[in-house]
């Protein structure tokens, strides 16, 4: 079932054609501009070929298939906005709309990439399912602007090791003021120290990390990640710090194996409110941060590179790692534990 999120393009994908309103003057007929195309189109510049909102409907419900809620949101605004400026024709003026109203509508060159690329794709899955070569040609309409970017020696978050034992104080101050209870306090506090030793990614992983895995984690001090919970599908290892499971064990009592051990959305509805402050930035502190300060605190202790890579599932899809690493989970701790094990994280006083 598709996301509430994305409501204006499930209800165009859910409209029969037939039932479907024109806009006279919007554009032709689909047969008119078939007849246009191949009565003496011959080049880019005045060729139009046509796709229907079947054909978008069909193609994005086989690209969301097992993508988070996040990606599959991303998938539908590109559809909406392909559809909203082409209307099922294909043209330079068209596309050359389609490219500017991108443009104008995110600031992100990320969110360009995404919504282009999508487009870009689209045009390829038609060159294959009408067996015509010529949709292809229309990607030379859909290029990112060539922008000259400068580069930054280091990112412009840093996060320090006080930053993350101001965010333990925080949680503890707001605990003893009654402001949250005990139990969300220790759910709280888990989170925060099991992401930050761990630089787990909050959404594609902690998130869907369940009681079991953790019961069986403790046994061990190495928690057994399956492909489903890691964004780029990559099964891994991921070793327990000793205050990681003090603060985890006190979760696990009176709870079903198959629950998630953290209630993700109440965590980041909280951190959102609470607006933490950081000390080298101004904006506040948000859970992304936690991954951040696992990777920027790592070359502080000279966390090894290759274990640190495993662990954060980061630059680990070349042939070396796809064909001959296979790290064996003690090994991992051990590797781990020369780092971290005298890395102490707690709630310091009174800040912030």
């Amino acid at each position: 079932m598709r996301s509430n999120r994305i409501g204006p393009i499930v209800s165009f994908c859910n409209t029969s054609p037939e039932s479907a309103p024109i806009v006279a003057g919007e554009l032709s007929t689909f047969r008119q501009l078939e007849t246009n195309c191949h009565n003496g189109a011959t080049s880019l510049n005045n060729l139009i070929l046509t796709f229907t909102r079947g054909e978008l409907c069909a193609y994005v419900d086989a690209r969301i298939i097992g993508l988070a809620d996040t990606s599959q949101d991303w998938i539908y605004r590109s559809a909406k906005t392909l559809w909203v400026n082409t209307r099922g024709e294909l043209s330079q003026d068209t596309l050359k709309r389609l490219r500017e109203a991108t443009l104008r509508q995110y600031s992100s060159v990320w969110s360009h990439s995404k919504t282009l690329s999508f487009a870009k794709a689209f045009l390829r899955y038609l060159t294959k399912i009408r067996l015509d070569t010529r949709y292809g040609a229309y990607e030379l309409f859909l290029e990112m602007p060539k922008l000259i970017k400068a580069r930054m020696a280091v990112t412009s978050r840093i996060i320090t090791h006080t930053d993350i034992e101001n965010v333990l104080t925080y949680i503890k101050r707001t605990e003893r003021e009654g402001r949250i209870n005990s139990d969300r306090a220790l759910e709280f506090t888990a989170f925060i120290l099991f992401s930050a030793y761990t630089g787990q990614r909050s959404v594609a992983t902690v998130a869907k990390l369940t009681v079991k895995q953790f019961r069986d984690a403790i046994k061990h001090k190495v928690l057994h990640v399956k492909a489903s919970q890691d964004k780029i599908r990559f099964e891994h290892y991921v070793p327990l710090h000793p205050e990681v499971i003090d603060a985890i064990i006190p979760l696990l009592n009176g709870k079903a194996g198959n629950e998630t051990l953290f209630r993700y959305n109440s965590i980041g509805a909280w951190v959102k409110r609470a607006k933490i402050p950081l000390t080298r930035i101004h904006n506040p502190f948000v859970l992304g941060d936690l991954r951040k300060f696992a990777e920027q605190y790592g070359d502080v202790i000279g966390w090894e590179q290759s274990n640190r890579a495993y662990i954060m599932t980061h630059g680990v899809s070349g042939v070396v790692w796809k064909h001959y690493r296979n790290p064996l989970p003690e090994n991992i701790y051990t590797k781990y534990m020369e780092s971290w094990k005298s890395v102490h994280l707690d709630a310091t006083g009174p800040n912030p």
